[in-house]
């Protein structure tokens, strides 16, 4: 039988251990309140889970290695910022591994969709079990990837597209703007919904006018794509960059617009798989209240934060 003490020196290593554990995890919080009235059912359509390394080991393939960030910090920041519902999107450093989404997404309960990655040694019956679980597409992260070649994305795309078209769900990509234009027909001719990260990756900086973009509003204009809105930029960054991309792609077609934290702001530059990069501590606070600015109608932004989002993920 253990002793009072044998109690307390356990106690200690545990409070220890949770200690180690979560002052390793860095995820940031939002320090700017939310200036507007968030409607009810409002979805952060682009978020990631990085579990305990020990429970969910990083891809060996990964480009860079992050500190953790967890479904209670993610509960947090929504809390914070007034948002109800969430995307979880499987990161690059977990390869095709799911399980860290789907860890995230049972915290979440039925508030939750998920976006997964597979690879070839996916079988038609683990899709099923992720249809089970609530996942609604797949992700080709072609850029994390360094794929920047359009023959070898356009055929990544078609191969991902034979998989998923009879299963009812969206293929989301992230990739460049130069790589959208040059496979833009076969975008165009997708027979499953496409969905683009970031703005399809444009340089903010660079503007409306910069090679590409005018490919990726035409897709969203046609109804063919849908884009999200998530700023990857670094907290350095001058987010109002962002917003002639913002505005150029809403009056395309609003109906085609999502709105995404990318949390917890992942910085994959000059990554190592032996050196953890810390992530980009950026108040998601202050990036929403970019929307009002950029959307001053109130029902409008019910469609990119809401109506949209419940279509797509099928809340």
């Amino acid at each position: 039988m253990p002793t009072r003490r044998d109690v307390l020196v356990g106690a200690a290593a545990a409070a220890a251990l949770m200690h180690t554990r979560f002052g390793f995890a860095k995820a940031s919080q939002p320090t700017t309140p939310v200036n507007f009235d968030v409607p009810a059912g409002a979805c952060d359509c682009h978020t990631h889970i990085h579990g305990d390394p020990a429970k969910f080991p990083w891809f060996a393939g990964r480009t860079y290695t992050p500190e953790m960030a967890l479904p209670e910090e993610m509960a947090a920041l929504h809390k914070a910022i007034h948002i109800q519902r969430v995307v979880i999107v499987t990161p690059s450093v977990y390869g095709a591994d799911n399980s860290a989404t789907i860890y995230g997404m049972k915290a979440r309960g039925k508030d939750a969709r998920g976006v997964a990655v597979i690879d070839d040694k996916t079988t038609d019956a683990d899709i099923d079990n992720l249809v089970r679980l609530g996942f609604k597409g797949i992700r080709l992260n072609l850029s994390t990837a360094g794929i920047n070649d359009p023959k070898v994305a356009r055929q990544r795309f078609l191969a991902a597209a034979e998989r998923v078209k009879n299963r009812n769900w969206h293929i989301q990509l992230n990739t460049t703007l130069p790589v959208i234009a040059a496979m833009k027909d076969a975008l165009a001719a997708s027979p499953v919904p496409l969905v683009f990260d970031h703005y399809g990756n444009a340089n903010e900086e660079l503007g409306v006018q910069q090679p590409g973009f005018s490919d990726l509003v035409d897709l969203v204009r046609s109804g063919n794509a849908y884009v999200k809105i998530s700023v990857t930029a670094g907290p350095r960054k001058n987010y109002g960059y962002f917003t002639p991309l913002a505005q150029m792609l809403i009056a395309a077609n609003v109906d085609r617009i999502v709105w995404g934290t990318n949390w917890p702001h992942p910085n994959s530059a000059n990554g190592s798989t032996t050196k953890v990069t810390p992530l980009w501590d950026v108040d998601d606070g202050l990036v929403l209240n970019l929307l009002p600015t950029w959307v001053p109608d109130a029902g409008v932004r019910k469609k990119i934060l809401v109506d949209n989002p419940a279509r797509l993920y099928e809340f």
